[in-house]
């Protein structure tokens, strides 16, 4: 064995150049990422220079340490040719790690130049020393030292090798696991604004393009048509041959009109059987032509199922800037011109303008602006009308029903409001409020007025399908620590049967946490006791359009008698709204309806006014 002595100067400044090697490699990936596509840039290349550099320092300066008391001479030229070396191999290997794509094969084939490159500069640096002016005995541990060097770097080289293959394919496994993790972050959020059915953006999606077409067109000062397109009696459709067929004409109308469109175009779902298209840098002219060739794609026959169906539709057409300034006057104009053509018979097209008949739809478009900042400062309250058992008269709880307080045109009736904030997505933000004051309500009466319970509150058919709706009424429940008994939530009977499975898991879901619920509007849809049977509901309220011609030997006393015996059987308590008339309640009472409700009995008050109220 040879004692080799070491010079710690020397030793010092190998190790101040493996740092500065260290630093520089930690800097790489962040001045790749700052490069071109190609990273061909020459401040990238003089950093893989760089780097060559110190690591032949670091090899050098090691060597000479052990070597400096020995009698030896060196050849620059090797010397210098070792550093080119592990230089050129530090710049391919920079050059290959900063693509785009890693695939298995570039990764080996960096492994294998950063191996080749330390070998050579090894074996080349070393073969520039001639220890001939040493000892024998020194000259012969040398020249043992000098043969076996090659096996000692090769081990050391495919054990690197070995290493770096391991970092690798971990990296290329995390590079594979981002990519997935990406692209599932890229569906999720496609699906938010997408419309699961068509694929098509829907009103989420509309917002944010609309505001940058605005911004847009107004540096360039041309017309864009919003054309509000609605199918004429589509519920037919769904009732008749049921909903699988008609989401499979939806899905063939998608793309008959998509067969129409241009790059300046884009087609929308914002409901149910309503579409939105925008047709930029248009006129009126052109946006009636496109409305033409629509319907006639609508007319055309629709093969589903063996089945032919034939349908029609109807389009209302509002301009920017002429007949709005913003997505909600624009949408409501486009939308009352949708209803114009409705009124002239359906299956064709009208083009918004500012009559007498329409004037009404303009004091709308300003309250929905208002209604904005009406939901942001909170601007409404909540009036409760009583029900009165039928034996008794007694009460049997409250309906809470929301009124806005508006600035300007005072207190305000939800048939003026609340399909504007059911088109405007405010209906949510409403409800949850609706729901929040409710059970702070019941909160503060559950010591002192227990016979108002439970109090009704009515959910819109967007926040009944909202899906923060269950974790929001636990959240409340936990808040406000009431019994969930006290509640009661009301669907109307058109959003229950709108999607009975999905429907029937919610009503399960919702009996589950404790919640009454109940079927308003019975008898104003298309539904069934077969399916209302698998429905978990307390209460069936029968719509006022069957009261308010009731009388005795009537037909619309037979047809209550039939609802209101099936509903008791189902073990339904049936609850009769609008019920202004003493001969009403005599009628509903002997036909066994055990809950009325109506101004006959009470009308809806405010809060203090309801407690000061004399009840039976």
């Amino acid at each position: 064995m040879i004692h080799i002595q070491h010079d710690i100067s020397l030793v010092i400044g190998s190790i101040f150049s493996a740092l500065v090697a260290c630093y520089i490699i930690t800097r790489i990936k962040k001045l790749a990422l700052g490069t071109s596509p190609n990273f061909s840039t020459p401040g990238l290349m003089q950093v893989a220079i760089l780097l060559g550099v110190f690591i032949w320092l670091i090899h050098l300066i090691g060597l000479t340490a052990g070597f400096v008391l020995n009698n030896y001479q060196m050849g620059w030229g090797m010397l210098l040719l070792s550093g080119l070396v592990i230089c050129i191999a530090s710049m391919l290997t920079l050059w290959l790690s900063t693509r785009r794509t890693w695939s298995f094969s570039r990764a080996v084939l960096v492994a294998g130049i950063i191996v080749l490159g330390i070998f050579g500069m090894h074996y080349i640096s070393l073969m520039s020393f001639d220890f001939t002016a040493t000892n024998g005995q020194q000259a012969l541990g040398l020249s043992q030292a000098y043969d076996q060097l090659p096996l000692a770097v090769g081990s050391m080289s495919g054990l690197l090798l070995v290493t770096l293959m391991g970092v690798v394919l971990s990296e290329l496994r995390v590079g594979l696991r981002n990519r997935q993790l990406a692209c599932a972050n890229q569906q999720i959020e496609n699906q938010t604004i997408q419309d699961n059915l068509t694929k098509l953006p829907n009103r989420l999606y509309l917002a944010e393009y609309a505001q940058g077409l605005f911004s847009e067109q107004s540096e360039q000062q041309r017309e864009i048509a919003f054309l509000y397109i609605d199918l004429d009696r589509f519920k037919a459709v769904n009732d008749v041959f049921g909903h699988l067929v008609g989401d499979q004409l939806l899905i063939q109308l998608t793309m008959r009109i998509h067969q129409l469109l241009g790059q300046h175009s884009k087609l929308l779902r914002i409901g149910g059987d309503e579409f939105l298209l925008v047709l930029e840098n248009t006129s009126v002219a052109k946006a009636a032509k496109m409305s033409e060739q629509i319907l006639e794609l609508i007319q055309e026959s629709f093969l589903i199922e063996g089945k032919s169906i034939t349908i029609s539709g109807s389009i209302g057409i509002a301009m920017y800037p002429q007949h709005g300034k913003n997505l909600q006057d624009l949408l409501v104009n486009a939308d009352a011109a949708m209803l114009s053509s409705k009124y002239q018979g359906r299956n064709t097209y009208s083009v918004f303008n500012f009559s007498t008949g329409q004037n009404e739809n303009k004091s709308q478009s300003t309250l929905i602006n208002d209604l904005y900042k009406a939901v942001e400062e909170q601007q409404f309250v909540l009036f409760y009308q009583p029900k009165f058992r039928t034996k008794d008269r007694s009460l049997c709880g409250v309906e809470a029903l929301i009124r806005w307080n508006h600035p300007q045109f005072g207190l305000l009736g939800p048939n003026l409001f609340i399909n504007a904030a059911e088109k405007t997505g405010l209906i949510i933000q409403m409800g949850y409020w609706a729901l929040e004051l409710a059970c702070k309500q019941i909160q503060k009466w559950q010591h002192t007025h227990a016979e108002f319970f439970p109090i009704a509150v009515n959910l819109s058919a967007v926040q009944f399908e909202h899906k923060q709706l269950f974790s929001t009424l636990e959240q409340l429940f936990e808040r406000y620590k009431i019994s969930p008994q006290h509640l009661m939530i009301e669907i109307t009977e058109s959003t229950a049967m709108h999607h009975i499975d999905v429907s029937i898991r919610s009503f399960k879901r919702l009996r589950k946490m404790g919640i009454r619920l109940a079927i308003d509007d019975f008898g104003t849809g298309h539904s069934s006791f077969l399916y209302l049977k698998n429905l978990a509901v307390d209460e069936l309220k029968i719509d006022r359009e069957f009261i308010k011609n009731l009388e005795v030997g009537s037909k619309e006393e037979i047809i209550l008698e039939s609802i209101i015996q099936l509903a008791m059987k189902l073990g339904l308590v049936v609850t009769a709204e609008g019920v202004e008339t003493e001969a009403q309640a005599e009628i509903l009472t002997r036909l066994g309806c055990e809950q009325l409700q109506g101004f006959l009995l009470g009308f809806p008050v405010d809060e203090q006014r309801l407690e000061n109220l004399q009840f039976h």
